[in-house]
């Protein structure tokens, strides 16, 4: 997806449409239409344009939380590249399929990225490949140990609560999972999966209707019926199950900045223990906070945020952060995208 400038900011009707999404990813034109007051036939074609042409893509969430804890064991890596070296590395690492993640920082040498690892392990990546090249000046890196929040669960504030009551799905069974069509799988039935790819329980039938939902998670059901080879009405119960018990994790990809979100920043927090949970709930609720973590390492909190400019950010760090037993922040700003899985 080709990313965007801020001088092309999408209109607040179009913005809203995409947070509709966020909200119930195989919402019905109609169902949305009713729900923003407007026709059907400009729900669909904006729709239909802002996926045309790369805007806009509804997708099965690449960083599904499952039961066992999704991110929980990754790392979190801050490299000191050479100047001179620092898109070569970067390349190099957003081209394994362990790392999800890459960013350059504004800062010009240093790149922050995710790798995927076993908890405790003595990754290679770390231990032994980053140390070796000649252009990195050194590595840090912090082990995930609690999700608080992912990307799939960011929604955009540009709905109102009535709206976003009429969009939201009804609670799940007890002891499923958040029921929200980009929620988070937890379930307990029994003859299914523990480790498949979406960190969600799931059987045969339900991994074949994802498989095919990953690159277009609203494709009708009589199209995901033939690419599967199930009946139609089995699709259609599997989907609903699916979504009432929030295991179907989508996520809406699009760039933040054409949603008028041009800062993306790094906040490295050291949270005093018997603040921790409590400061690290609060903030991973905020809604400028697309990730939250907390991690090893001095700093025991990492938040991921988009914020619409320079003053935004500061008020956060001034009123929202404080009186959470935070002790110290380390910001740091994006200055490029290398790799992301949304």
């Amino acid at each position: 997806m080709a990313l965007a400038t801020a001088n092309s900011v999408l209109s607040l009707q179009d913005q809203r449409l995409i947070a509709v999404l966020q909200h119930d990813a195989r919402v019905t034109a109609e169902k949305a239409a009713a729900v923003l007051d407007l026709s059907p036939a400009v729900v669909r074609r904006r729709w239909q344009a802002m996926c045309a042409d790369g805007t806009l893509r509804v997708v099965i969430s690449p960083i599904a939380r499952p039961r066992t804890g999704g991110l929980t064991g990754a790392q979190l890596l801050h490299i000191r590249v050479r100047r001179d070296k620092i898109d070569a590395v970067a390349r190099s690492l957003a081209a394994r399929d362990d790392v999800p993640f890459v960013d350059i920082t504004t800062a010009g040498d240093e790149i922050e990225a995710i790798a995927a690892t076993r908890p405790g392990s003595r990754d290679p990546l770390v231990f032994h490949l980053l140390p070796s090249t000649p252009a990195v000046v050194s590595v840090e890196a912090a082990t995930i140990l609690h999700v608080l929040r992912v990307t799939s669960e960011w929604r955009h504030q540009v709905l109102g609560a009535e709206e976003v009551s009429a969009l939201t799905l009804a609670e799940p069974q007890s002891g499923i999972g958040i029921g929200t069509g980009t929620g988070i799988g937890n379930g307990t039935a029994t003859g299914l999966a523990p480790d498949g790819p979406y960190g969600i329980e799931t059987d045969a039938q339900e991994r074949a209707i994802i498989d095919v939902l990953t690159p277009d998670a609203r494709l009708p059901a009589v199209a995901v019926a033939a690419r599967t080879g199930l009946p139609e009405s089995t699709v259609r119960r599997r989907i609903s199950r699916l979504t009432d018990e929030g295991r179907l994790i989508t996520q809406v990809l699009v760039d933040p900045r054409r949603l008028g979100l041009n800062l993306d920043a790094r906040l490295k927090l050291r949270v005093t223990p018997d603040h921790l949970d409590r400061a690290a709930r609060a903030l991973a609720a905020h809604p400028a906070v697309h990730g939250a973590f907390a991690t090893s390492g001095p700093s025991n909190l990492s938040l991921h945020v988009w914020f619409p400019d320079p003053a935004a950010l500061y008020d956060f760090l001034a009123r929202d952060v404080t009186g959470l037993g935070i002790a110290s922040v380390e910001t740091t700003l994006v200055a490029h995208w290398i790799k992301r899985p949304f």
